[in-house]
């Protein structure tokens, strides 16, 4: 583990390798697990005040769903989520003509509908952030259905944390992010030394 201020980083994120390959998992992440996507506080007020703006994007199944329940929703384990269709995909994604699934909510801050991107903990992910009273802890969550993305980051060579530039600066900053870079810079160098002592 490595500890830059109060959050506490899993060495995998410095080490493990990740690049998205949307044609071959086809946006799985959006379309399996038990509940939506875990929401901040804040991003359950942010999906209320976006969701007539991107309304036009969901399916009528989602319309209905959050129409009937809101926004948002609280999971069996008590934390906020996006809601899900059918114990299936989240309610803010839809299917490309090549049958991918994405964000919706994605899709309309591109075409500069609204300034949120989307949640961060689906900006963030394979990263998972939990929240503790004196420290945040960030682990490299691995997840059968993501494995064609650990193939394709090995591949080109794509730390998880390279890979997930864009929002690590977006929730800790441009200066925690160049920190995690000259930690990930002195890792490989004692990973060097070590293989020339065993040498």
């Amino acid at each position: 583990m490595v500890q830059i201020d109060d959050k506490i980083i899993s060495l995998d994120i410095f080490e493990k390798h990740f690049l998205c390959d949307l044609p071959k998992c086809l946006g799985s992440c959006c379309v399996e697990g038990e509940s939506g996507a875990p929401l901040d506080d804040e991003e359950t007020a942010i999906l209320e005040d976006i969701y007539p703006k991107i309304k036009h994007l969901l399916s009528p199944e989602a319309v209905e769903i959050i129409e009937r329940s809101g926004t948002w929703e609280t999971d069996a384990d008590g934390d906020k989520v996006t809601p899900i269709i059918h114990g299936r995909e989240c309610v803010y994604t839809y299917f490309d003509s090549d049958g991918i699934c994405k964000c919706a909510i994605e899709k309309a801050h591109e075409e500069g509908l609204i300034n949120f991107k989307k949640p961060i903990s689906c900006h963030l992910y394979p990263i998972r952030v939990d929240k503790y009273p004196n420290y945040e802890a960030m682990n490299y969550h691995v997840w059968p259905v993501c494995d064609p993305a650990r193939e394709l980051g090995k591949k080109m060579g794509f730390p998880v944390f390279r890979f997930l530039k864009e929002p690590i600066i977006r929730k800790y900053g441009e200066r925690f992010y160049e920190e995690m870079a000259e930690v990930a810079i002195h890792l490989e160098k004692q990973k060097s030394k070590s293989v020339r002592d065993a040498e």
